[in-house]
C-alpha cells in the first residue's frame, strides 16, 4: 500500500511538515536520515544552545532537546518514523518509489527537506570542540553569553564572512576575519563596511591550523599561506563562514536545481519541478537558514501537498 505522504529529512521543515501532515490524517512518514548529511535532526543537534526560538523565555533550549520536541509532537499525531539514509528516489512513474538502506517505499507525494551541510575544515581538534567556541552560524549562535566581549575570529572571505564578523561585532571584544588570500572575494560595499570597521580586522594570506582547548575553545593556530609562519590567537570563539552544501545528491538530477544545488520551487511556495514533490527548509534557503523560517517552509509544504493529494482526490 502506498503512502499518501513521505518526508524525507528530520531538522525543523520535516518535522514541521509532519506535524502538519499527521494533524491532516495524512499519516505521514518520516524518513530522517541516519548519517547522510549529518545527524537526524539536522544542524540543531549540534546546537547547544537555541536562544532564538520563539516559545522559550527562560534561557532557550539546546538544539537537541527542541529536536525531540519537534519528533515527539509530531508522533503524538500520528507520524511515524524511521532512522534510514535515503539512497535515492524514482520520480519517472507514480506513485514515487523512494529507496532506503532498509526499505522501499512508495509515495504519492514527497516532502524533501534534507537541509543543507556547513562546510567544515576538518582542523584536528574541530570535532572534539565543535559547538564548545566552534560555530557555523554566528546569527545563530553569536548572541550567547559564552562570546560576549571575547575575541571572535571568523573564516572565511565572501559575504556571509563579512556580514557575521559585522554581525559579531555587537557582542564581542574584537573580530578577526582569518581569510587565505590577500582580498575579500565579498563585494565592494560589504568590503568597505569591515575594512573600516574599528573592531574587524583581517589577517591576509592566513589559514586556521587547529584550534585550542580542553573542554572549550581558548585559541587558535594560525598559518601564513606565503610566509609558513605560524602563531596562536587567544580567543573565545572560531565562527566558519565557509557555506554550506545541499543534500541533494541522492535526487539524480530528477528535480530542476539552481546552479549550487539548491532545489527550486515555485516563487512563494513549495512546488518543485516535479509535480506532487515539495520542498522545504534549507534545502531551499541559501539566505537565511534559520530554524524559525525552516519550520515555516515545512508548514507550507505540507498545506501544499495536502491540497494537492485532495486534488488528486487522494484523501
Amino acid at each position: 500500500m502506498s503512502e499518501k505522504v513521505t518526508i524525507i529529512g528530520s531538522g525543523p521543515a520535516g518535522f514541521t511538515a509532519a506535524i502538519y501532515a499527521a494533524r491532516a490524517n495524512l499519516e505521514p512518514l518520516v524518513l530522517e536520515g541516519f548519517t547522510a548529511g549529518g545527524i537526524p535532526g539536522g544542524q540543531l543537534m549540534t546546537t547547544t544552545e537555541v536562544e532564538n526560538y520563539p516559545g522559550f523565555p527562560d534561557g532557550g533550549i539546546s538544539g537537541p532537546d527542541l529536536m525531540d520536541r519537534f519528533r515527539r509532537q509530531a508522533q503524538e499525531f500520528g507520524a511515524r518514523s524511521a532512522q534510514e539514509d535515503v539512497t535515492e528516489v524514482d520520480l519517472s512513474r507514480r506513485p514515487f518509489r523512494v529507496r532506503t538502506s532498509e526499505q522501499e517505499v512508495e509515495t504519492h507525494a514527497l516532502i524533501i527537506a534534507t537541509g543543507a551541510t556547513a562546510k567544515r575544515l576538518g582542523v584536528p581538534r574541530e570535532e572534539k570542540l565543535w559547538s564548545r567556541g566552534m560555530s557555523a552560524c554566528a546569527i545563530c549562535d553569536g548572541a550567547l553569553p559564552m562570546f560576549r566581549k571575547k575575541v571572535l575570529l571568523v573564516i572565511g572571505g565572501g559575504d556571509s564572512a563579512v556580514e557575521e564578523a559585522t554581525y559579531l561585532t555587537k557582542f564581542a571584544a574584537k573580530v578577526y576575519i582569518v581569510h587565505r588570500r590577500d582580498e575579500l572575494r565579498a563585494s565592494k560595499i560589504m568590503q568597505k563596511r569591515a575594512l573600516e570597521h574599528p573592531k574587524i580586522e583581517v589577517l591576509w594570506d592566513t589559514v586556521l591550523v587547529d584550534v585550542l582547548g580542553d573542554d572549550v575553545l581558548s585559541g587558535a593556530r594560525l598559518k601564513n599561506v606565503k610566509t609558513g609562519e605560524e602563531r596562536v590567537v587567544e580567543c573565545g570563539g572560531v565562527f566558519y563562514a565557509l557555506g554550506h552544501i545541499p543534500n541533494t545528491g541522492f535526487l539524480g538530477g530528477q528535480i530542476e536545481l539552481d546552479e549550487k544545488g539548491y532545489i527550486l520551487v515555485k516563487p512563494g511556495r513549495t512546488r518543485t519541478s516535479v509535480e506532487g514533490v515539495f520542498a522545504c527548509g534549507d534545502v531551499i534557503d541559501k539566505v537565511y537558514r534559520q530554524a524559525i523560517t525552516a519550520a515555516g517552509t515545512g508548514c507550507a509544504a505540507a498545506l501544499d501537498a495536502e491540497r494537492w493529494l485532495g486534488e488528486q482526490g487522494i484523501d
